[in-house]
Parts: structure tokens; sequence; C-alpha cells
């Protein structure tokens, strides 16, 4: 009896993850296709933290950029989009190019929007209180019928809007008051929605 207790037991753990994975990604996709949404989107993978010393905001080469799975990743984000049928009014950059990348990659078409630059060190920390309400003035005036607001940042971007933490290419969902409605990981989980 004892001997098949062991085996019991591993089983029924591996059920349990199992079962919290597919919990963990049950998104609220009909909320979500509604629209009026702002879907911050944090870059995809680029490894490292932080930039170069002496990096320049109008040179890639200098900057930390978007790996081969990062690519991968800003890809799949835009066949998620389409295959959920997630409508969008404007897609919003960073001027940072592995956001810029990301939008590129998953959307094509963006435009860059310098609130939502990195504040994550010096010089730019200083910007933070001034990019944050520049972020949120943003959003109080967007209208949309029934379409989302993409907004591709940074994770101190998006800490400091809605005090979360943020993986690469993960997306927050949020209202216009930047309360989170969901969370959508798309590097660790992969995309199995």
């Amino acid at each position: 009896m004892r001997n098949n207790f062991v085996p019991r037991l591993i089983y029924s753990i591996i059920l349990l993850l199992f079962f919290l994975q597919n919990l963990a990604a049950e998104i609220n996709w009909p909320i979500l296709q509604e629209g009026n949404k702002i879907f911050l989107i944090r870059h995809a993978s680029a490894p490292g933290g932080g930039d170069p010393e002496g990096f320049k905001i109008n040179d890639c080469s200098t900057q930390r950029n978007l790996d081969k799975t990062g690519i991968e990743q800003s890809k799949n984000i835009g066949k998620l989009f389409k295959k959920k049928n997630i409508l969008i009014d404007k897609v919003l950059t960073s001027q940072w190019c592995r956001c810029k990348d990301t939008a590129k990659y998953a959307f094509k078409n963006y435009k860059e929007f310098s609130a939502l630059n990195s504040v994550f060190q010096s010089p730019f920390i200083k910007n933070e209180e001034k990019q944050i309400k520049e972020i949120k003035k943003y959003v109080k005036q967007w209208k949309s019928k029934n379409k989302n607001l993409i907004m591709i940042t940074h994770y101190s971007i998006i800490t400091k809007l809605t005090n979360s933490t943020p993986s690469s290419g993960e997306i927050i969902i949020v209202d216009k008051n930047f309360n989170i409605l969901d969370r959508v990981p798309t590097l660790k989980m992969g995309f199995l929605y």
C-alpha cells in the first residue's frame, strides 16, 4: 500500500500544477474585446538591465535590443491580437529601440510618445513625475469607439502606473484609471490561449 502512495502523490501534484497553469491562462477575452481599454505592454525580451553608459536614443547600436526570442515574442503578440479580435485605435511607443521594435514586429504601425520613455536610470529618472502626468492626461483625453489603446513601454513606467511588476513582453490591461483588469504573460507561458 505504501508503494502506491508516492506515485499517486506525484501524479496528484502534477495534475494540480497543470490545473493551476491552465487557471492562470484563463484570460477574460470578451471583456478585452469590448474596447476602450489600455494595453500596457512591456517591451519584449531584450537581455540585460538598463542601457549601456553613454547610449544614444537615436542609435540602436548603443542600446539594449530585442534578441531572437524578443522578436518572435513581438510577432506572437501581434498574432494574439488578431486571433482574439482585439481592435486597436492607436499604438504608442517609447522612443527606445527595443520598444519601437516590439511595436514594429507586433503591429507594424506606431507613433513615438516620449512620455513612455524609460525612467529607470540617470539622467531620465528625473522625468518620472512629468511623464506619468503626461500619460495620465493623454489617457483621460483619449476617446475611441470600441477600440483599444496600445502603449509599449518599460518596466519602470508600467510599475509606476499600476504598482505591478511586468515581465518582458507582458501585457497589463487597465481601464482609464489604471486599474488592472487582466494580465497576459507572453514569454513564460507561451501562447496557449
